[in-house]
């Protein structure tokens, strides 16, 4: 069965579409007007192992933060499809990854029940022209859409590029393997509760 998602999401703020295919991976496609988000959102699908096309417009002479928020609710909205679309998957998942001096962990859990833990102190509030406060905003919106409980963590670094990257590279990791089909496809066999 296909797990791939297309997803559209328009508001007087934002109009964003996204394709997410969990099964095949395919050079991802990002345009956001946010160079550096798209950079991080590439980073994210190419070491995930997952196909990601996503194309936004929206207010940005206003603020950015609609854009990197509803981008994330349609990342997240997208991988909540494609995972009701298929069978059992693994669930959880854990990854720790360096970027020279930086070092980032992500863990999730696909349970139906929307958590964010987000730990990240970075030494500097921006990278070239993109504030890092709205990273959070990004993580928060694809949690909720998603479903999912995801702590997420740089643990240490020097320097706030290297550390968010190595922070997108971990969720994409996570993402790859905790969508991973398992078993017989039954749904029922991921919770001892019988479903998600």
């Amino acid at each position: 069965m296909a797990r791939r998602s297309t997803i559209e999401r328009n508001t007087k703020e934002t109009q964003i579409s996204a394709i997410l295919d969990l099964d095949e991976s395919f050079e991802p496609r990002i345009a956001t007007g946010l160079p550096f988000l798209d950079h991080m959102l590439h980073a994210m699908a190419f070491h995930g192992g997952f196909g990601l096309e996503l194309t936004a417009h929206g207010d940005l002479e206003v603020d950015p933060h609609h854009v990197v928020e509803d981008s994330g609710i349609v990342i997240g909205t997208a991988l909540e499809e494609a995972f009701r679309s298929g069978g059992a998957v693994v669930r959880f998942a854990h990854a720790v990854i360096p970027m020279d001096e930086a070092l980032s962990e992500a863990t999730i859990d696909i349970c139906g029940r929307p958590t964010l833990v987000y730990r990240a102190d970075f030494p500097q509030a921006y990278s070239g022209d993109f504030a890092m406060w709205l990273f959070r905003e990004f993580f928060g919106g694809l949690t909720s859409a998603a479903q999912v409980a995801l702590h997420l963590k740089c643990r240490y670094g020097e320097n706030a590029h290297h550390m968010i990257e190595a922070l997108f590279k971990a969720i994409g990791k996570v993402i790859g393997s905790a969508y991973a089909l398992r078993g017989d496809g039954d749904q029922s066999a991921m919770s001892t509760k019988g479903s998600i």
